[in-house]
């Protein structure tokens, strides 16, 4: 019982801090009345507790609202790389733990292993970035690939790798990535850089320019054998999060954009090297900027409802 545990409290006051630690999350309330049930779920609510967007939100929207982020932010980061599985499935196997009939094991898989991943970036909400924290991540997101020596999972690419693009001038254009000798100092960069951004700075008008910027370093180097692009989607939130500010999430039906606007940027920059540093050209990340700006409002609309709904809510009590 949590009364026997608190010691001699007023029924009053102990009835007051209930329901203020149920509005934090950090119990969660059941029933009512004499019928009603406390919960402790403290470890759950410590993971999120410095994202501001949930503040003032009751426990079960709070809940819903990273139920409906983590949805929408898997189902767009793994159909960009291909994955069949749409928003309703995602929601379904991560809600549920069953299969969808007809689709294949491996996008199961995959949606299974980016929601652990989201998981493992809200637990490092208070702790600085290391590059054994991003091996994490690619073994999570990863899950399903067979081991081979050749192609390391949780850890950085053995063998030298590229895309082939067409400019906007719809020129042929083959882009090389940093050789894999080339990828510890410059990952070592982007962590050095991630871990100096004062998160005080960050608000929903300039957070897109932080997020472009680690995006584009991480998917220019394409540290991994594979996994680059959601590795990339991943950290680059982490600065936002940090600030307690919602995520920003890539659309998948502006995926063609999405490439476009990557290359462009690769194309005119260059293979990155130990003297090139990470972010060579900084002038040429603006038209990235400007895409990651125009869908910043998709998570947006996720958390204005929700409040909006706890607007409505208050007015009834």
């Amino acid at each position: 019982m949590l009364a026997a545990r608190l010691g001699s409290i007023p029924p009053r006051s102990l009835r007051r801090w209930l329901n203020a630690w149920a509005e934090q999350g950090i119990i969660e309330k059941s029933g009512r009345g004499r019928a009603t049930r406390y919960r402790y779920c403290i470890a759950q609510a410590d993971a999120t507790a410095s994202l501001t967007f949930l503040a003032r939100l009751d426990n079960d929207l709070r809940q819903s609202l990273l139920k409906q982020l983590r949805d929408l932010w898997t189902h767009n980061s793994t159909a960009i790389e291909g994955n069949t599985l749409t928003l309703g499935d995602t929601h379904f196997v991560l809600e549920e733990g069953l299969t969808i009939s007809g689709k294949p094991l491996k996008d199961h898989q995959e949606v299974i292993g980016h929601a652990r991943a989201i998981e493992l970036i809200y637990q490092a909400l208070g702790e600085p970035l290391f590059a054994a924290f991003i091996f994490n991540l690619h073994t999570a997101i990863l899950a399903e690939k067979i081991t081979d020596i050749y192609k390391p999972i949780g850890a950085w690419k053995l063998e030298t790798n590229g895309t082939y693009a067409i400019t906007d001038e719809g020129t042929q254009a083959f882009i090389e990535y940093a050789l894999p000798v080339n990828v510890p100092r410059l990952m070592s960069e982007l962590v050095d850089y991630v871990n100096s951004i004062d998160i005080e700075t960050l608000n929903l008008g300039n957070a897109h320019q932080y997020y472009a910027r680690i995006h584009m370093g991480i998917a220019h180097i394409h540290p991994f054998w594979d996994g680059n692009g959601r590795i990339a989607r991943l950290i680059a939130n982490l600065p936002m999060l940090k600030a307690g500010l919602p995520p920003l999430v890539i659309p998948q039906d502006q995926r063609r954009e999405y490439i476009q606007v990557l290359a462009n940027y690769q194309v005119s920059v260059g293979q990155l090297d130990e003297k090139s540093g990470l972010w060579p050209s900084t002038k040429h990340l603006k038209e990235f900027e400007l895409f990651c700006a125009s869908i910043y409002s998709i998570t947006k609309v996720l958390v204005d409802a929700a409040h909006a709904l706890q607007l409505k809510r208050n007015a009834h009590r």
